[in-house]
């Protein structure tokens, strides 16, 4: 059974992990190794240069989504939240989609072809979609936080623009997977249903990752220019 509830920094990090096994995405974010034996959560923490107050509120968000007061978001690091967002672009695009992309070739029916470059153009036009909004954020909306961090003021830009604009990029991907559970007849399914078990698992995390930045980055942003 998952705990699910609010952590707190004198919590063991071992039992954050153990009780909830998705942090472990938050983990390799945040840039944090395993092996941290007994300690808290806090010290891991200290001992990885990391946050520790901007490493809980992800964590508790995304375990408890309904209790996220404005007193969570006062206390995140803007250039820490940054960090960890700049570092989940990068897992998606340079790891998850790749790892996602060989594994449906492997699984693939080579004798479909008709079906199979289908399936893969779907995924690659997915893929770019997603780089595309992600780089938006990379190319747009960071270096303007970071503008504020520096404490410039900005006035070519502002956090409502990102959010008005800021869509789900999961939607499409779950289409993609009905697709291939309805409609592709793979002779070996395990290689086929593995993959699925990755794309369901990649759907998941960015609802979250979208989540995490509708209900803290947009908040915080928003304090950062109330300060002006």
């Amino acid at each position: 059974m998952y705990k699910l509830g609010i952590y707190h920094s004198d919590d063991k990090m071992s039992d954050l992990v153990c009780e909830n096994y998705q942090t472990l995405f938050v983990l390799s974010r945040f840039n944090i190794s395993l092996g941290f034996g007994e300690k808290s959560i806090a010290e891991v923490c200290e001992d990885n240069g990391v946050d520790t107050n901007t490493f809980l509120a992800v964590v508790n968000t995304i375990l408890d989504p309904d209790d996220v007061g404005s007193d969570v978001v006062a206390g995140i690091s803007p250039d820490a939240f940054l960090k960890y967002l700049h570092s989940s672009h990068e897992y998606f695009l340079d790891f998850k989609f790749p790892t996602i992309r060989k594994e449906l070739i492997e699984a693939l029916d080579c004798s479909e072809t008709e079906i199979t470059f289908a399936v893969m153009k779907f995924f690659d036009e997915y893929a770019q979609e997603v780089r595309k909004h992600m780089m938006y954020e990379e190319n747009n909306v960071f270096p303007y936080v970071r503008r504020l961090i520096s404490g410039e003021r900005p006035t070519d830009y502002s956090i409502e623009i990102f959010r008005k604009h800021h869509d789900s990029v999961e939607a499409k991907l779950t289409e993609f997977k009905n697709i291939l559970i309805k409609y592709y007849p793979a002779k070996n399914s395990n290689p086929l249903n593995n993959t699925l078990f990755d794309i369901f698992t990649c759907e998941s995390d960015l609802a979250q990752h979208n989540y995490v930045e509708n209900t803290l980055f947009v908040p915080l942003v928003k304090r950062m220019e109330a300060d002006e």
